[in-house]
């Protein structure tokens, strides 16, 4: 679980939203200092969580100020931050010293909570001394002032003295580069005038080529004093971190015993009654004293502080958490499920939700409601039969009343469940997650609880048709009223059906396509339609992966009515592209301009092209995703379609600053990164569409060589399914894993014959057939499964292996507006993107049900025909 999606959760209930967004109306109290004027001579605006203060000359312009530094900020807690922001304006306006703070309590609770960014945190307000000798006399004028201030400590920073005052050393305006993964960050400049990242990791570091000020010196040593080594216990691995702090594996040295020890940072990782961590902790080792030797939580050892954190020590529990579980034993995750498999793993889960359910009720005995059941809280002993529940640190009395704080997306209860009903939901959620790991969805309809049993119940026969009835009751309980009155629309018809048969094809099509309509937002700037989180960072509520561009597409290619006033949109909106927008294919102006193109806006796609040729695009990185291999095809497809030869020389230009780089003597450090977006299979597409405009064969040689790179980092599983290895996984999917390198294999091969590309070829397809799969979206999930399957040339491919993966790709269908839609990446809000959401699911089945050649850019349908299944509503 990706614990960023879950901040961009709170602001509506269907969609993901920045958290300075209500769901629905009004505003946010914010603090009272963020409503004084304006001071003469000042320029303020807010940018996101910020309310930002600049001074300006006579003329409005800001006056000049260095662009990197050193900087301070300012932690707070919810109780004394206006009082903070009141101190920090008085000191910086009569100074004319840039700053900025966080506007509203909401925010920075939402920026201290437990599983916000640890890079962030504790960050109210920020400073910007002109030099520094100005940072020394704010750090020791204002420090004075805040004296005895407490606020989260600032994990990126160097404290100074005891008070509320951070430096770093960062950037002052905003600047990017490209990093080491290919991403564009923020960026400062080194000592050779050149832009390198601007590193926020939770460590303070100082650049090698600055030199820390004399006065910080002390300040550095006094942070070094604090060590562990006068401790009992030596922390040998960090299991775990979060924004309250961390846990480690450790030895208490005076036994040899293992032990747990989990950290609390006071004022930080609040949960949503503003318990922070130390709190939490506190209540943690509460409930498990209350538990001692009831043999189903870890048993307590210790209690101490150190350097200001709160530490217990547990017992270190042997065995490995229920969610580990799901990869080494679930048997949906081959092509050909077998029964003697789903019968013994049916028997396996059964039992242990039977040792669950009595672990909790042992619990509730002892007068502790667990309130965070779920299955990286589960441990499941060696013997895989025993279990224990981990992490109490939400835990409340029975007979409290209490309603949950912190919880798991996809086993959170309802509003209207407290105390021991919570602990009640999740064990229903639980019967439903054993199976099928995707309870998640019941975090945007309740609703699809019923479906989902009824999809369980047709995989695995053995289930007991009340295990599952009860679960969806309790589910739902309570769900039906509070749907009606909010207006809600159900994803079922009866007891288990979707709203729209997938297969029932065009009707599918036209009910995504209104749902899609229906979410578009264009009173808005910064996005057209909702999707991923991505979209919220430069230029991606505008391009092909995440954005506007993205969804047009989809539209198009499915065959659709043209949303004219959604190509009104993007076209207002790449008069003048935002600052800091990406270059490349699917993050930024390429892929725009790409789409635009396709939609017949020639001009503006050759403005924009333009534009990404004014820049130093050459230093990209070789990916499709945003780098050179998708730049170069989107300037050849541009080249062909207008007769611009410049722009056919650029792409060949691409073309071949990566082929440099794939035949350099020294390999790429780390574990580089394989796939369709951002390994060499993306170089191999490129190398493979130029060979067939022009003929050469040496790059057809750089295509295999490519593929030979990616297809060295897949490796086989016990069912000869073929994955790309990540170390702790393998993936299958279309944008990092194995099918996004077998639709380039299977274009390869239809060019030259190639022994090793063949013999990978059923591996990849045994992969693409795979019974389940975590998500829905194209290029992360299933839809990208059934493009693969639907498209490929492999032999042995049959209409059913292509009605499974739609059928499959059933089981995340969503309502919105009363139409079809899918959840997005993480499963916890609809998106409408072509890479998570809607628009994927819609061009990956008009690829498989249409008639119009649907495809992604540059995989276009096969040179050797192929057929594809008829269903009961086209005959």
């Amino acid at each position: 679980m990706d614990k960023r999606y879950e901040v961009y959760c709170l602001a509506d209930r269907h969609f993901y939203e920045t958290p300075d967004r209500l769901s629905v109306g009004g505003t946010a109290p914010e603090f009272g200092t963020a409503g004084r004027p304006v001071p003469q001579g000042w320029r303020s605006a807010r940018e996101g969580d910020w309310l930002t203060f600049i001074p300006v000359d006579e003329g409005g312009h800001a006056r000049p100020a260095p662009q990197q530094g050193w900087k301070i900020h300012v932690s707070a807690t919810l109780e004394n931050a206006d009082r903070v922001a009141a101190a920090v304006w008085d000191h910086c306006v009569p100074r004319a010293v840039p700053f900025k703070f966080i506007a509203g309590r909401h925010l920075l609770h939402l920026r201290n909570s437990k599983y916000a960014g640890r890079d962030g945190s504790g960050k109210f307000a920020t400073l910007y001394p002109a030099d520094d000798h100005q940072l020394q006399a704010i750090l020791s004028e204002l420090g004075q002032a805040l004296e005895g201030v407490e606020g989260p400590y600032i994990l990126t920073d160097l404290r100074w003295q005891e008070g509320p005052l951070y430096v770093r050393y960062g950037a002052f305006t905003r600047r990017m580069c490209v990093n080491e993964r290919g991403s564009l960050v923020l960026a400062i400049e080194n000592d050779r005038g050149v832009l390198v990242p601007d590193s926020r990791d939770p460590a303070f570091r100082v650049p090698e080529w600055v030199t820390l000020p004399a006065f910080l010196e002390s300040q550095l040593a006094a942070r070094n004093n604090t060590t562990t080594t006068d401790l009992p216990y030596r922390m040998e691995k960090a299991l775990h971190f979060s924004n309250g702090g961390g846990v480690y594996a450790g030895t208490d040295t005076r036994d040899g015993r293992k032990v747990v020890l989990k950290e609390g940072r006071p004022h930080a990782g609040l949960a949503s009654d503003g318990a922070d961590a130390v709190a939490r902790l506190e209540r943690e080792r509460d409930a498990l004293e209350k538990l001692a030797g009831l043999g189903v939580a870890p048993e307590v050892r210790d209690w101490f502080e150190l350097g200001g954190h709160r530490f217990l020590v547990m017992d270190f529990l042997e065995g490995r958490t229920l969610n580990s579980f799901f990869a080494d034993r679930h048997p949906l995750l081959v092509s050909e499920p077998d029964a003697d498999a789903i019968a013994a793993y049916t028997a396996w889960a059964l039992r242990i939700h039977r040792a669950v359910e009595d672990a909790v009720a042992a619990v509730h005995e002892r007068g502790v409601v667990f309130n965070d059941l779920h299955m990286f809280n589960i441990m499941v002993g060696p013997d895989e039969e025993s279990v224990s529940l981990l992490d109490f640190e939400t835990a409340t009395k029975v007979g409290e009343g209490s309603r949950q704080v912190v919880a798991h997306p996809g086993f959170i209860a309802p509003a209207d469940r407290e105390g021991v009903d919570v602990d009640r939901y999740a064990l229903a959620c639980l019967r439903l997650a054993l199976f099928l790991p995707i309870t998640t969805l019941l975090a945007v309809d309740r609703g699809k609880a019923a479906h989902l049993a009824t999809v369980i119940a047709s995989q695995f026969p053995d289930v007991p048709k009340e295990f599952l009835a009860e679960a969806v009751a309790e589910i739902e309980r309570g769900g039906q009223e509070q749907a009606h009155a909010k207006g809600a629309t159900r994803a079922t018809a009866g007891p288990a059906a979707p709203l729209v048969e997938l297969a029932d094809w065009p009707h599918s099509r036209d009910s995504m396509v209104k749902a899609i309509i229906a979410s578009a937002t264009p009173e808005r700037d910064d996005r057209l339609f909702p999707g991923d989180i991505a979209q919220f960072t430069d230029g991606g509520g505008l391009g092909l992966a995440h954005g506007a561009a993205g969804v047009l597409l989809a539209l198009a290619e499915s065959g659709a009515e043209r949303y004219e006033e959604g190509e009104r949109w993007l076209l207002k909106h790449t008069e003048l592209a935002p600052p800091g927008t990406p270059l490349g294919l699917n993050d930024g102006l390429a892929g725009i301009a790409h789409v635009l193109e396709r939609l017949g806006h020639r001009t503006r796609a050759l403005d924009l092209m333009e534009l990404v040729l004014r820049e130093n695009w050459q230093r990209l990185p070789s990916d499709l995703h945003g780098g050179l291999a998708g730049l170069g095809l989107a300037l050849d497809a541009l080249a062909h379609s207008t007769g611009e030869e410049q722009l056919a020389q650029h792409a060949l230009r691409a073309a071949e600053l990566i082929g440099e780089r794939l035949t350099a003597d020294s390999p790429p450090s780390g574990r580089p990164r394989a796939g369709l977006l951002h390994g060499a299979t993306g170089p191999a597409l490129l190398f493979l569409r130029l060979y067939e405009r022009n003929g050469d064969p040496a790059l057809i040689d750089l295509a295999a060589r490519a593929l030979r790179a990616d297809l060295d980092r897949c490796v086989a599983r016990p069912d000869g399914s073929l994955g790309v290895d990540e170390g702790w996984r393998t993936m299958p999917y279309l944008g990092d894993g194995s099918v996004g390198i077998g639709m380039v294999i299977d274009d390869y091969l239809s060019h030259r014959d190639d022994a090793g590309f063949e013999a990978a070829r059923p591996g990849i397809l045994a992969t693409a057939r795979s019974r389940f799969c975590v998500q829905p979206g194209l290029f992360q999930g299933r839809a990208g499964l059934l493009l693969h399957i639907n498209r490929s040339t492999a032999p042995g491919i049959t209409p059913e292996d292509v009605a499974a993966q739609i059928e499959g790709l059933g089981w995340f269908a969503m309502p919105y507006a009363g139409q079809l839609a899918f959840p997005g990446h993480q499963m916890l809000r609809l998106s409408m993107d072509l890479h998570t959401g809607t628009a994927g699911c819609l061009l990956a089945l008009a690829a498989a049900l249409g008639d119009g050649g649907a495809h992604v850019p540059f995989l276009p349908p096969p040179r050797r025909p192929q057929s594809r299944p008829r269903y009961a509503s086209e005959s």
